[in-house]
């Protein structure tokens, strides 16, 4: 069966969980680990990508992040493919590092927001890694250490903590007997497989509903109610829709710089330079070729000659200067 395309959106919150090929190690030690932890705070940064829950263990990682100015697929793509040099490098070896393709979950962040972080933040606990919860609190790779000792990091802790109360003292009291709390509960596998099973609550939970005629919409790549799921589900159809209708149109690389230079005056494949009015075409062109056309950052920034951070800003710059103009497309209103 094909794989599924994955879902991604400006805000979407994704549960992101990679593992070793084979179950191997992917961190051998504290020095893998600061690398990595470098490497993914750069890139959250050049990215505009928020973090508010994470957690390193030797064979696998758990990150819960929110779409910045990138797509999630072009974050994890940068993360895994320089690390994976990194350490292959490093620990003289060869061949891939990681199992298949990383699992990506969009998820309803009202429903389930608190319940992923104290999830990923327990993981380092349920592995063994460390034996108490004060052992937890100061374990230096997971993002539970951080919102309780208030640690400067990459991830957005002030985001996690205001959920609870607007004072952090006692924000932070509260977050961690909410922890706490789910240390004797049940391991809730529901948060991390299965689809409409997952959206549900579990196979006892799905099956209690069906039996009173439930139905709902489900897919893998959701974290959700079944509202949730399709309003996700029908708006990532419109953007697929939208770029093969443009397509479709005869909307390619060229006619899209043609028609930036036919509303700036510039041609931003042959502009270059920071003066203004330059600056202002290839954003725009940034934009649509991203967010409208479906092409890759790393291939505009090629033609472009910028890096693919640089090709982020310009799409997030681009969009408000589409937006406050009210520029188009094309005629349909696009």
């Amino acid at each position: 069966m094909p794989r599924q395309a994955r879902i991604d959106g400006t805000g979407a919150i994704h549960h992101i969980i990679v593992r070793g090929i084979e179950k191997r190690k992917i961190f051998d030690d504290d020095e893998d680990m600061e690398f990595f932890m470098r490497r993914l705070s750069l890139i959250l940064e050049e990215t505009k990508t928020a973090c508010y829950a994470w957690a390193l263990i030797p064979n696998h990682f758990h990150l819960l992040l929110r779409t910045g100015a990138s797509p999630v697929s072009t974050v994890m793509r940068r993360l895994l493919t320089g690390y994976a040099q990194y350490y292959n490098k490093r620990h003289n070896r060869h061949g891939h590092l990681f199992q298949n393709r990383y699992k990506s979950i969009l998820c309803e962040e009202e429903a389930y927001l608190f319940e992923l972080v104290r999830y990923i933040h327990l993981n380092p606990l349920r592995a063994n890694i460390v034996k108490t919860m004060d052992e937890l609190d100061q374990h230096p790779y997971g993002g539970q250490s951080i919102i309780v000792n208030g640690k400067l990091s990459f991830m957005d802790a002030d985001y996690i903590l205001m959920q609870f109360d607007k004072s952090k003292r006692k924000a932070r009291k509260m977050y961690r007997e909410f922890v706490e709390a789910g240390v004797s509960k049940k391991r809730r596998d529901d948060l991390t497989g299965g689809g409409l099973i997952r959206s549900s609550g579990g196979w006892e939970a799905l099956t209690a509903k069906r039996a009173k005629g439930f139905k709902a919409k489900g897919d893998e790549r959701i974290l959700g109610s079944s509202d949730f799921v399709e309003r996700i589900l029908s708006e990532s159809e419109d953007t697929l829709n939208n770029s093969l209708r443009l397509k479709l149109e005869g909307y390619d690389i060229n006619r899209l710089a043609v028609k930036v230079e036919e509303i700036s005056g510039i041609n931003p494949l042959k502009a270059r330079g920071k003066y203004r009015a330059a600056v202002r075409a290839r954003r725009i062109f940034c934009y649509w070729a991203v967010r409208e056309l479906g092409f890759q950052g790393t291939e505009i920034g090629r033609l472009l000659g910028i890096s693919q951070p640089g090709v982020s800003l310009s799409v997030m710059d681009g969009e408000k200067i589409v937006i406050e103009e009210k520029l188009r497309l094309n005629e349909d209103g696009n």
